[in-house]
């Protein structure tokens, strides 16, 4: 049976075709631009499509090939190739990650009915968009070029290219990414976090999987926080709330946490996500893109980050867990291609009339915002507490301590006893006054006088 799925039906032979035809015009749509001189972008480089058509006989200008006949546009070729520069990637290595081997498919974790892409080098991610989320992109891309400028260590996607392919009267529509988690290492647990509570559990057939996604409800279920030292959870949240920031004044939401977590006292499960775990025994290259890892996109100093940044750590961020476990934590923001349009508006109204409208996904960009960095600064992140004395200064301190609680006893008896003395010698004092007055108040005087007599006549 063949059924359509982003512009290809979903079987072997057209599966190897878009991941031909992906290779193919990006190989000669990159080529192309080698040509194009170095200059600044411009404003109007933002709106810029390039099309070429690629027939399988070939062309004056294109090459000939084996799949169905196609058009390829790139959207802004200019401004990613600037942002391709702006994170350490040579047009070379672009097209060597992405052309030399056949491109990885990765099974879709999320319900956007997405394809995914993985290069054989880790490096990155392509993923086929709506036409939606790709006009939006297109109209990001002034901001996103802005903030790039200002600030590169971001936890938010990185693009590299915009590109369309065009078939049989079908568009697929692709992006290409960074890649947040390494195939190299064994990622013990995924989450996609938002920060919500409605619906946000794996479904019975995700858990089902070797590696399944949960979500928010069943992070609160599993952990109890992932602990790290101060300067870290600082930088860490430091950024999300930056990114955060940003996707706000952009007006964008539903956007998610991927948040994996290797587990290193752990030795690495059987099995796993196809294309995940590297077996063929070679020791794994670090990516090179500039800004890549998770340790790289939270550190502020650079130094810093290429210290963590090791063969050891693949770029992870060193936590642990509640249980004193060592942990790596890879992350990054993903979906953000989500704009407050009045379809989401509309979603969120039904919601509410159903649910607590507070706690849905769907919800205005500022108040999503800040639902999203209270849970992940509060049930998700946590800074490992700190001991500001050590067992020297306890030694050192126990004897003065003993001696003031001492004197402090010693102290508060003689209190007591001088406070007992003196109310001892104010009771005679007051029977001696008495004695002597002989003018007590009017009340105790009747009464005295009548025990008086009362006396006598006994």
């Amino acid at each position: 049976m063949r059924t359509m799925k982003g512009g290809f039906t979903v079987s072997v032979t057209t599966s190897s075709a878009l991941k031909g035809a992906i290779q193919l015009g990006i190989g000669y749509t990159v080529g192309n631009l080698t040509s194009k001189p170095d200059r600044d972008v411009l404003m109007q480089d933002f709106y810029v499509v390039e099309s070429v058509f690629l027939p399988s006989e070939g062309s004056n200008l294109t090459p000939a090939h084996h799949y169905p006949d196609f058009r390829f546009k790139t959207y802004a070729p200019l401004a990613f190739r600037y942002f391709r520069e702006l994170f350490g990637i040579k047009p070379d290595d672009y097209l060597y990650s992405i052309c030399n081997e056949p491109l990885i498919e990765l099974s879709n974790p999320g319900a956007s009915g997405s394809l995914f892409y993985l290069t054989s080098d880790d490096e990155f991610i392509i993923k086929t968009v709506q036409h939606k989320e790709a006009e939006f992109l297109q109209k990001l891309l002034p901001g996103y070029y802005m903030n790039l400028n200002q600030n590169p260590r971001t936890l938010l996607p990185k693009f590299y290219g915009l590109y369309c392919i065009q078939s049989g009267g079908v568009n697929i529509r692709l992006v290409v990414m960074n890649n947040v988690l390494p195939r190299s290492v064994k990622m013990n647990y995924k989450y996609d976090l938002k920060g919500s509570t409605y619906k946000r559990r794996a479904s019975r057939k995700e858990r089902e999987k070797a590696c399944p996604v949960f979500k928010d409800l069943d992070f609160q279920d599993m952990h109890e926080g992932l602990y790290f030292d101060a300067d870290t959870y600082n930088a860490l949240m430091k950024t999300l709330q930056r990114d955060c920031l940003v996707l706000e004044s952009f007006k964008i939401m539903d956007y998610s946490l991927l948040l994996a977590v290797h587990v290193l006292d752990q030795s690495p499960k059987e099995g796993g996500e196809p294309g995940q775990a590297v077996g063929d025994g070679k020791r794994p290259v670090a990516q090179r893109v500039l800004y890549s890892t998770a340790m790289e996109s939270i550190q502020g100093d650079g130094k810093a980050a290429e210290a963590h940044t090791t063969d050891d750590t693949m770029g992870g961020i060193p936590a642990k867990s509640h249980k004193e476990e060592k942990l790596l934590i890879f992350l990054g923001i993903i979906d953000i291609l989500q704009s407050y349009r009045f379809i989401k508006k509309l979603e969120h109204s039904w919601k509410a009339l159903v649910y607590d409208g507070d706690s849905v996904s769907v919800h205005r960009p500022g108040f999503y915002a800040n639902r999203f960095l209270k849970f992940m600064s509060t049930s998700v992140f946590r800074k490992t507490p700190t001991i500001r004395f050590s067992p020297s200064k306890r030694t050192r301190t126990s004897i003065p301590a003993l001696k003031s609680s001492s004197q402090e006893i010693l102290s508060s008896q003689k209190e007591e006893k001088e406070e007992e003395r003196r109310q001892s010698l104010g009771g005679a004092r007051s029977l001696a006054s008495l004695d002597g007055q002989g003018r007590p108040a009017h009340d105790y005087q009747s009464s005295t006088h009548s025990c008086v007599v009362k006396t006598k006549s006994t």
